[in-house]
């Protein structure tokens, strides 16, 4: 099931064409894009993933719709989805620089679609990862902000070639690591660990993209009087933690129970409790 929307609020045939081919998204990867969860017909976070797009589109300085016209996309997509016949939907809303050469004008879109089936069972089953060098240091994002580090751009090339990578190596997820072994990110998720009745997550100066997902999990966390804590994660403790997650909008809070080939802790019973705490927001 797709559904397409203009930011004008007209909805469109997702099975016509609707970039040029000389849009600067299609020919360099210039734009950027964030990816909401609706469950029942509500958007999750979506204040936050729109601060995100707006971090986004400054870093690429790029011209960005006003919000107004991002929440009037987004409402025409839920409008249009089954929600009888499907309870879940991953929206995405994508921003490019517009088309080669032209006035500046962006392409913006948004655009729903069904939860894969191969995600739900990663929901279900848990995952198993591969640590893989990402070729960054901790400072980087400081020193070379040209690189872009923390937005999240359309540029995933990279980050897909990290996913086909762990297939091969008989892994369903990545774990990137910075040159000093610590932990950063996955292509499309952050890392979160339990130790004892602490939640932590590497920090977004390391060079990662700030979760809206794990940061909303952090936030019901300490209402129920966890603590939290964002630090430098080595691939150590990955091992040793109590349990090790992956969070993001549409895969929502993911057990680990594979890291590089060893398994590592994985307790139903405290799985189930982060999952709730995230849960208990909605």
């Amino acid at each position: 099931m797709r559904v397409l929307a203009l930011l004008d609020g007209s909805v469109a045939d997702p099975e016509s064409p609707l970039l040029r081919a000389d849009d600067l998204g299609v020919q360099r990867g210039d734009g950027a894009f964030e990816t909401i969860l609706v469950v029942d017909g509500r958007p999750r976070e979506l204040e936050a993933h729109l601060d995100r797009l707006e971090r986004s589109a400054r870093l690429l300085e790029m011209t960005l719709p006003e919000r107004a016209d991002w929440e009037r996309a987004v409402r025409a997509v839920t409008d249009q989805w089954p929600w009888d016949a499907e309870s879940e939907m991953a929206l995405k809303l994508v921003c490019t620089r517009g088309v080669d050469g032209g006035d500046g004008t962006p392409t913006a879109f948004a655009s729903g679609q069904s939860i894969s089936a191969e995600l739900l069972r990663k929901r279900a089953e848990g995952i198993s990862v591969v640590t893989l060098e990402r070729g960054i240091d901790p400072g980087m994002m400081e020193r070379a902000p040209w690189l872009l580090l923390s937005a999240k751009t359309l540029s995933y090339a990279v980050n897909m070639a990290a996913l086909r990578e762990a297939e091969r190596r008989g892994a369903d997820e990545v774990v990137f690591t910075a040159t000093d072994d610590s932990v950063l990110e996955g292509p499309t998720s952050n890392v979160v660990l339990a130790e004892g009745d602490t939640l932590v997550t590497p920090p977004p100066s390391a060079g990662i993209l700030r979760g809206t997902t794990q940061g909303a999990l952090f936030a019901a966390a300490s209402e129920a009087g966890w603590n939290t804590a964002v630090e430098p994660v080595s691939v150590e403790r990955l091992h040793q933690a109590d349990g090790v997650w992956l969070a993001s909008s549409i895969r929502r809070i993911v057990q680990v129970h594979t890291v590089d080939g060893a398994a590592i802790r994985a307790d139903r019973e405290l799985d189930e409790r982060v999952r709730q705490l995230y849960e208990s927001l909605y």
